[in-house]
């Protein structure tokens, strides 16, 4: 709780057991997963999915930080490999799926992708989301992890140029977590991750979590 609050970060390990991770690749291969380039967006309509955002061990992590009634309300596994590989640059999370397109001040600009509505949140409804990041793989230094800049969680939502100006002053921190560790972060940390130097893959299963009583200013969350 103190990192997460002090740094907008926390690393969990032995979360989940080999077994249990081996279990989830194993129902994930038998799905019918509609894959993109980066993996699979939309995942919680998987049953396996839907399984492991609602498990103990990650609901209690969630209801610690945003309250008793925390729900999952998105899920995305990304598969980084030699195949399949990418950059990310310095950038902060701020788009929440949404039933329906209002225009709100202070929220915007909206997009659709995969049919859903999107739109650009302010910086007091992102501060009751919580990302969990499962690791299905081990986070190295050479493929690819996540990289964040402690502390900007609490900065706001901040444009192109402040992000950058962040990057080259602060010092970054690799995130680096063993298969069936668990990384929890703020959506508002800034982030990104670099090309995978080595053949050893980075498939991570990211899923958010909102406080129920989250206030949307009237819009509503889009559940799968």
């Amino acid at each position: 709780m103190r990192d997460i609050e002090e740094n907008g970060f926390a690393i969990a390990e032995d979360v989940f057991t080999n077994e249990d991770i081996l279990k989830l690749l194993d129902d994930l291969a038998g799905a019918m997963l509609r894959r993109s380039r980066a993996g699979v967006r939309h995942a919680l309509k998987y049953p396996a999915i839907a399984t492991i955002a609602r498990d103990p061990r990650l609901l209690n992590f969630a209801k610690r930080v945003l309250g008793s009634r925390a729900v999952p309300f998105r899920a995305t596994l990304f598969d980084k490999s030699a195949r399949s590989n990418w950059l990310v640059v310095w950038h902060q999370d701020t788009a929440l799926p949404l039933q329906e397109k209002q225009e709100k001040q202070g929220w915007g600009p909206w997009s659709e992708k995969d049919g859903v509505v999107y739109a650009h949140a302010p910086a007091s409804v992102l501060a009751q989301v919580l990302a969990l990041r499962i690791h299905l793989d081990d986070s190295t230094r050479e493929n690819g992890p996540l990289r964040v800049l402690p502390g900007t969680h609490t900065l706001g939502v901040l444009n192109d140029k402040e992000i950058q100006e962040l990057a080259a002053k602060k010092r970054e921190v690799d995130c680096l977590v063993n298969a069936g560790g668990v990384l929890a972060m703020k959506p508002l940390i800034v982030h990104a991750s670099s090309k995978m130097q080595s053949k050893n893959s980075r498939r991570v299963l990211h899923i958010e979590y909102a406080a129920s009583d989250i206030d949307l200013d009237g819009l509503e969350l889009a559940f799968p």
